[in-house]
Order: C-alpha cells, then structure tokens, then sequence
C-alpha cells in the first residue's frame, strides 16, 4: 500500500522555489546591473560590430535560456532534496563563462582556462551528482519541519552561496574596465553627465578611461575647469585614440569633436597644427592642447600657447585649472612671460605651502594636501607621478 507524505512533497516543492527565486534574482541584477556594459563590449567585438547588446533585453532572455538549462537539468539528474542546488551548477558554470571577459578583448580572444576549466568542472560535478543520488534513500529529513527556514532550504542556499561566490570570483570584476565600459556606453548614447560620474569617487584610472573623460568634460566646456578633478594617467598622447583604442565608442566621435579624421596616424600636437592650418579645427582643439601641456607638465609650452586662445588679464575669468598652473608658473620661474595674480587663487596657493610645511614627512605631508587639493592642479604636478 503507498502512503501519501505531505512533509515529503511540500518540502520539496518549497526547497525547488527558494532556489529558483535566488538564482533568477541573482541573474537577472548580476547581468543587468553589473556586467551589461562588460557584455555588450564583448558582444560587439566579438561580432566585429555587426550585433548589438541591449541590456533588457538580454538580462532577460540569458536569464530565461539558464533557467530552462536548469530545469532540463533537473529532470535528468532528478535532485530534489538537500542537493537540490546542484541542479544548478551547469547555468553557474554558462553564467560565469559569459562575465569572464578579457580586459583586452578588443585585442585577441581566448577561452584561456575554459578549455580545460569547464570539462573538468562537469567532471566533478557529475561526480557530486552521482553520489548525491546514491545517498538520497539515506535521508531521513521527511518528517522535520519543512517551511523557508527548515535545514533542507538552507543547506540548499548554502551551495546556491558558493555557486555565486564562484561566478563573481571567476567573471570580470576589474573596477576600471567597469568603469571605461560603462563611459563608453554613456557616450554612444550622449550622456556626457553618466559617462563622468561613472567611478568619478574611485582613485583608480587607466588610460582609456582619461581620454574618454577628457572627451567628456570637452563636450561640457568643462576640460579647463575640472580635468584634474579625476585622477590622471597617461601623457598629452594618450589624449586622442591615435595610438590608444576605443572598445565600443566610435573613434570618428572624438574626430570630429575636434574637426577631422586624421589622415594617418602622427604626433597630437601634428594633428592639432594641421586642423588649424586647414581651418577645421573646433573650439575644442585649444583646451585640448593647453590640457595637454599641463598633463605632460610643460608649463613654459602652456604659457606660450594660453594667449592665442584666451585673453589673459587679471580682471578676466579662466578656467580654474589655467588659473592655477599660471600661479604656479609665477613661483616657479624667475622671469615669468606672464605675470598672473587672482586673489582668491593666490590665497590658496599661500595657504597649501604653509600645509606642506607643517608636515615634513613625506607621506603624511602628500595625505594633508590631497585631503584639501586633490582637484587642483598642484596636487597633480607635485605629488602625481
């Protein structure tokens, strides 16, 4: 005779929900929130820009392709109990395998550790499988309370927890590509305000993200004002995709926010001369060249260019950070070209060198004055290496 076991079914059915709304919650923000950007380079170069990667949209549909995976999963192997989550593991294993994307992808491709990796994996949890299925008759758990807080539920989300720790371990979470990819996607849309506030309270930077950056604050006006706002990296050539690649971002939008595609690749300061002598150049060539004086500190080179793109009198606004290397220009020459004073500018000057000197050490003295300079200028041409 067989006997119905309410404890058996309803526990069972409640373990198989608690999973399935961990692990879609789990996909879902981790592709839509966290590696959308990272996904859609990956997409483009890997389709040599003919596809699109629309973030919605594809949340939803890998979500649903994984749960599907699952749930065939699930009927083969037929877990249900304590190992109920180990239903799981292969959509991890295709979840992790899609966020694990090279930071130089738009360089070469490789499935690098995947080859062996992802067998290998299989091969141990097939073993896992198979032995969990051997100690199954051996569970007596039936009869324990079986609601959301039972210790079957719990052993379950125990190795939902590893499996997700996995994907993160394994997946793509290099903060500065996050960063680049996402300022990338911002611009393609026009959304120069996402694209600077994406990692705009990180000290970690590279070259890409400056020079997408750079391109921002130009198309805001704001590159005199507010470069060394962010951390800086790279030299005056690492300003334009001349010698450094976009991943997404079409290098022609930087071209033509200056004037021209260049003809064939040269030195910036070539390509900003022949913009001008052609007539092409935009207003945005002259704070890109003062700009790049500052980042390569050649402030003699800055001083002798400032006058063919602003009037320089002390009764007359310039950009912050003009203002600044100008005033330091003055202290640091014997016979400036350009005697420059601000009252506001000169007083902070004063007030940073009485900091410094109040603390010989080193390090401490670098802390106090990045705790109160980290946007200007000077901070950048003393203690930025």
């Amino acid at each position: 005779m067989k006997y119905h076991n309410p404890y058996k079914k309803n526990g069972t059915i409640t373990t198989k929900v608690v999973c399935a709304v961990c692990f879609i919650i789990f996909t879902f923000l981790w592709l839509y929130e966290f590696q959308a950007d990272v996904i859609a380079i990956a997409q483009h170069t890997l389709s040599k820009g003919v596809t699109h990667y629309n973030r919605t949209a594809g949340a939803f549909i890998i979500t649903g392709v994984l749960c599907v995976l699952q749930l065939a999963v699930a009927a083969f192997t037929g877990l249900s109990r304590r190992t109920h989550a180990l239903t799981y593991l292969p959509s991890m294993l295709l979840l992790a395998f899609i966020s694990d994307v090279n930071t130089d992808i738009d360089e070469h491709y490789s499935l690098g550790a995947w080859c062996w990796g992802a067998p290998l994996a299989l091969a141990v949890w097939g073993g896992l499988v198979w032995l969990a299925r051997r100690m199954s008759p051996y569970e007596n758990d039936d009869k324990m309370p079986l609601g959301i807080f039972s210790k079957r539920v719990w052993v379950n989300m125990l190795q939902m927890a590893v499996m997700m720790l996995l994907v993160a371990l394994i997946g793509n979470t290099n903060a500065v590509f996050h960063y680049s990819a996402r300022a990338e996607m911002a611009l393609m849309k026009n959304d120069v305000d996402e694209a600077l506030r994406v990692g705009s309270k990180s000290l970690e930077t590279n070259k890409r993200l400056t020079m997408l950056r750079i391109y921002a604050l130009s198309k805001k006006g704001q590159l005199g004002e507010k470069l060394f706002s962010y951390p800086v990296v790279g030299t005056s050539e690492d300003m334009l995709p001349m010698h450094l690649s976009l991943q997404i971002l079409s290098a022609d939008s930087i071209w033509k926010h200056l004037g021209a595609i260049p003809s064939r690749t040269c030195e910036n300061e070539v390509y900003y001369k022949a913009l001008e002598r052609d007539s092409l150049a935009t207003s945005a060539v002259a704070d890109y060249r003062l700009c790049g004086c500052l980042i390569d500190r050649r402030l003699d080179a800055f001083v002798d260019l400032l006058p063919h793109y602003y009037e320089v009198s002390d009764s007359l606004p310039l950009p912050r950070h003009y203002q600044e290397a100008l005033v330091l220009y003055r202290h640091l020459r014997t016979n400036p070209a350009i005697v420059y004073q601000n009252a506001v500018i000169d007083e902070d000057w004063d007030n940073m060198k009485q900091l410094e000197a109040e603390y010989p050490v080193p390090s401490e003295r670098k802390y106090r004055v990045y705790d109160r300079y980290r946007d200007s200028y000077w901070y950048y041409f003393f203690y930025e290496k």
